[in-house]
C-alpha cells in the first residue's frame, strides 16, 4: 500500500497560520482603534462612531495602508538587493562569488529548463523574461498600491482635521511634501530596514534549530548561503 503524503492542511501551514493570525490582528486594531477613537470623541464632547463608520473612515485606511506599504518595500528591497550584494557568514546571502543574476543554466530557465520547470521558465522570451522577475514586479506593484492607498487616506484624513480646525485643505500633491506624510512613512520604513540588517547580521552568530532561515547549529560562522 502506498503511504500517503502530508495532508493538505499540513502542506499549506505556514501559509494558514500567518494568513490566521493576519486576520486576528486586523479584526484586533480595528476594535481597539474604534475605542480609541470613540474615547477621543468623548473627551471632546463630539457624537461616537459606529463600528462600520470607523471601519470606512480614513483614520483607518491610513494605518493600514501605512504598514502594508512599509512591509512591501522591505520584501521588494531585500529581493533585489540580494541578487548583487552578500553578506558573509549569513544563510540569508548568496554564496560570496554567486552576486549576480546568474545564468540560464544556474537558473533552469529557457533551453535548461527541467522537466517538471514552471511552464514560463522554459518558453523563453518575454514570458522567461517576465516570469524571471515576477517576484520582484509583485511586491513593487502591492508597495505602490498601498504607498498610493496610504497617502489618499492621510490626505483624507489630514483635511478633516485642517476642517475641523477652520484651517484651509490642501491638495494631495501639497500632502505629499509636509512633514506629516513624511513623519508617518519614515517611521515605518526606518523599523523595517532595522529589522532586515539585523536578521542579515544577527544569522551570522546565532542559530534556530531547525530554520530553514537559520544555518545548521554545527555551521562555522562564516559559512554563506548555508540553511538549516
Amino acid at each position: 500500500m502506498a503511504e500517503r503524503g502530508p495532508g493538505w492542511l499540513r502542506r499549506n501551514s505556514l501559509s494558514l497560520f500567518f494568513g490566521v493570525i493576519f486576520l486576528l490582528s486586523l479584526v484586533g486594531q480595528a476594535y481597539s482603534g474604534w475605542h480609541r477613537l470613540n474615547a477621543d470623541q468623548a473627551a471632546a464632547r463630539l457624537p461616537l462612531e459606529s463600528l462600520g463608520g470607523y471601519l470606512t473612515s480614513a483614520d483607518f485606511a491610513v494605518d493600514v495602508a501605512e504598514n502594508w506599504q512599509s512591509e512591501y518595500l522591505q520584501f521588494l528591497l531585500y529581493i533585489l538587493a540580494t541578487v548583487w550584494l552578500v553578506q558573509q557568514g549569513s544563510p540569508e546571502s548568496k554564496q560570496l562569488d554567486g552576486a549576480g543574476r546568474e545564468s540560464d543554466e544556474e537558473q533552469k530557465a529557457g533551453a535548461h529548463a527541467a522537466p517538471e520547470s514552471p511552464r514560463w521558465a522554459g518558453v523563453g522570451g518575454v514570458r522567461t523574461a517576465l516570469f524571471s522577475s515576477s517576484l520582484g514586479l509583485l511586491m513593487g506593484a502591492v508597495f505602490l498600491a498601498s504607498w498610493l492607498a496610504q497617502s489618499i487616506a492621510g490626505w483624507a484624513a489630514y483635511d478633516e482635521t485642517q476642517l475641523g480646525q477652520l484651517q484651509d485643505p490642501v491638495s494631495w500633491g501639497e500632502y505629499l511634501l509636509r512633514a506629516e506624510f513624511w513623519s508617518r512613512t519614515l517611521q515605518n520604513w526606518q523599523s523595517e530596514f532595522l529589522a532586515v540588517g539585523s536578521m542579515a547580521v544577527f544569522s551570522v552568530y546565532l542559530r534556530q534549530r531547525g530554520s530553514p532561515e537559520s544555518k545548521p547549529v554545527g555551521a562555522a560562522h562564516a559559512s554563506t548561503g548555508v540553511e538549516g
